[in-house]
């Protein structure tokens, strides 16, 4: 006799309880099968079958129409719903995308309730170890799972679900392309890999904007800079460039540098420019020691030799830091000669990092 089968009876305090009698509160009902109509009635079966046919071969169409109207409708539209206005693009995108993940979910049902095998089971408690018999009954029982799908005698239904299935994640491909433009290398050349920094453009002060005269600088002082242009831009654009032209300006004794043949033009006595962007991920870098020549990241402790070509001398960064060409204008202020001869800031898989400056190249 099991003790879940009785009625306790007595009083717990004073001991272990008594079951006098079995007890069952709700008699076994046993297994009752019930014929579904679609089994009963032929036609009804039929319909379910091409009810859910159809819902599935809407999908496609559906995910074309999303396409199309995230491609087609313009951003600025808006349409009226009552005292309401709903951008139009958004209404569109959501009707066409909720009835494709609808319509699937609804014909999923409706195949299980009105088409698939409709048999009872019991499953009995068993220990979390299977035998082998019983994972060859497990297998058994996804073959006869398969049969009463009736996918054999039904194979539209097969097709029309691998189709929903597999063209429903177009939509969300296509929404990719708002996570910013096509990184085609042309525009990867023109954005990312290109600075305001031009001949002749004058390096200033990035606080107050004032042009940076080369007898002004001492030996060992370091200035944060920006190019000139900086100042008549406004909004997201000079956010843009100033994330990517930020500079440090630098004098060293000459004596005590490495300046390469390469980029002995790079440089007006002793004076030379950098990115201010470390090259291991993109954070302002400004921490400097004059008698060591040297360039630290506040953020991960990356530090460049300023003194030997911007070279990485400890921490995670694996790039130089970049150098821009300097020179002086006729009135003796600091200039560029040229933008950056390599893209600024951390690296990305996308970019040709053959022209680094590396160590040794001296």
């Amino acid at each position: 006799m099991n003790s879940t089968d009785l009625e306790p009876t007595g009083d717990r305090a004073d001991g272990p309880p008594v079951y006098p009698q079995p007890y069952h509160p709700v008699p076994d009902p046993g297994i009752e099968h019930t014929q579904r109509f679609t089994d009963a009635y032929p036609p009804a079966g039929r319909r379910a079958y091409a009810q859910v046919v159809g819902m599935l071969s809407l999908v496609p169409l559906l995910a074309i129409g999303f396409i199309v109207i995230y491609f087609a409708v313009p951003r600025g539209d808006y349409i009226k719903l009552g005292p309401l206005y709903a951008n139009a693009l958004n209404v569109g995108l959501s009707v066409t995308g909720g009835l494709m993940v609808a319509l699937i979910g609804f014909a999923a049902i409706h195949w299980a309730k009105q088409l698939m095998g409709d048999e009872e089971s019991i499953d009995y408690r068993h220990p979390m170890v299977s035998t082998p018999q019983e994972r060859a009954e497990f297998l058994g029982m996804v073959d006869a799972g398969i049969k009463q799908s009736n996918l054999g005698r039904r194979r539209l239904i097969g097709v029309a679900l691998l189709g929903a299935l597999g063209v429903v994640g177009a939509p969300a491909i296509v929404l990719l392309s708002d996570m910013g433009p096509y990184a085609t290398p042309s525009r990867i050349r023109n954005t990312i890999e290109k600075t305001v920094w031009a001949e002749g453009v004058r390096l200033v002060n990035d606080i107050t904007y004032t042009p940076i005269k080369a007898t002004d600088l001492e030996i060992g002082q370091l200035v944060n800079g920006e190019p000139e242009v900086i100042a008549h831009l406004s909004g997201e654009q000079k956010l843009q460039e100033i994330a990517k032209a930020a500079i440090v300006v630098v004098r060293m004794d000459p004596k005590s540098i490495k300046i390469p043949a390469s980029r002995q033009n790079w440089q007006v006595g002793g004076i030379l420019a950098y990115s201010k962007i470390c090259t291991h991920v993109g954070c302002p870098i400004s921490l400097w020691e004059r008698t060591t020549h040297h360039l630290l990241c506040p953020c991960h402790q990356s530090t460049f030799d300023l003194g030997d070509s911007g070279v990485v001398v400890f921490g995670p960064a694996h790039r130089s830091l970049p150098q821009l060409p300097i020179t002086v204008d006729s009135d003796g202020y600091l200039v560029a000669r040229s933008d950056f001869t390599v893209p600024v800031g951390p690296s990305f898989f996308e970019r040709d990092s053959r022209h680094d400056f590396q160590k040794g190249d001296n």
